[in-house]
C-alpha cells in the first residue's frame, strides 16, 4: 500500500514542476529586479528547482509509518 502511495506522491510531485517550470508561471518571474544581489529569474529557478528536488527526496527516503510496516 506504501508503493502505491508514494508512487501517487512522485506523480504530483511531477505535475506540481510542470506546473511551476510552465510558461505562465514563469512569466510571472521575468522582471528586472534583483533578489539578494542576485538577478531574479535566475535565482527564482535555481531555488524551485532546488525545492523539487528537496520534496523529492522527502518522499523517496521517508520511512513508513510503524502500520505500515506490518503489512509491508
Amino acid at each position: 500500500m506504501t508503493q502505491g502511495l508514494k508512487a501517487q506522491r512522485l506523480l504530483a510531485l511531477f505535475f506540481a514542476g510542470l506546473a511551476l517550470f510552465n510558461f505562465p508561471l514563469l512569466a510571472l518571474w521575468d522582471v528586472d529586479a534583483l533578489l539578494w544581489g542576485l538577478p531574479l529569474f535566475p535565482t527564482a529557478l535555481f531555488l524551485l528547482w532546488a525545492l523539487l528536488i528537496a520534496v523529492l527526496a522527502w518522499v523517496v527516503e521517508r520511512k513508513p509509518k510503524r502500520a505500515d510496516r506490518k503489512n509491508a
